[in-house]
């Protein structure tokens, strides 16, 4: 039973990767390009994009903030509008006597919740590995001697079987 549940997790990791990642492969809508045209350069793009989307799992920030917090305006400009704000990674406010921009706070709760998230999983799979090995090297004809064949047993077989064979000879005649 550990073990259906230990390949259904390892199923379940293995789509998400495979879900997170994102295809490199063009849709057969898109265009081709021609041997004269130049491709443009997508895999500095797509680290960056890397780069940003973990960064900031690892930096998380929310845009409510506390009595005790103070507003900074954001870098971009004061006279923004809500969908300009939130363009610019800003946090429109909801209040006039307030900035109507204003910078996201670090968001500590969240921080917490993905190390743990995070290291639990770790953990999970640390425990789950030994399992997994264990399985497999118990199959394995290699390292299990009991998979071995037993060469004594073998010849009893053997000769059990053949001994069978010329009796069941001598009844048919």
């Amino acid at each position: 039973m550990l073990l259906i549940g230990t390949h259904l997790a390892w199923n379940y990791v293995v789509l998400i990767l495979l879900y997170s990642i994102n295809s490199s492969f063009a849709p057969p809508t898109q265009h081709v390009l021609e041997k004269s045209e130049v491709a443009p350069s997508k895999l500095n793009m797509k680290l960056k994009d890397a780069y940003e989307a973990l960064v900031s799992f690892f930096r998380p920030v929310t845009c409510r903030h506390k009595d005790e917090q103070t507003l900074i305006p954001c870098r971009v400009g004061e006279g923004l509008n809500t969908t300009e704000c939130l363009e610019n990674k800003c946090c429109p406010s909801k209040t006039s006597h307030e900035l109507k921009c204003y910078m996201p706070f670090k968001d500590n709760m969240q921080l917490t919740f993905r190390l743990l998230v995070l290291v639990a999983g770790g953990f999970l799979i640390l425990g789950c590995l030994p399992f997994c090995f264990c399985a497999f090297l118990q199959r394995s004809q290699c390292v299990n001697p009991l998979r071995k064949a037993n060469k004594k047993v073998e010849q009893i077989v053997w000769k059990k079987r053949a001994h069978g064979e010329d009796t069941y000879g001598l009844l048919l005649d």
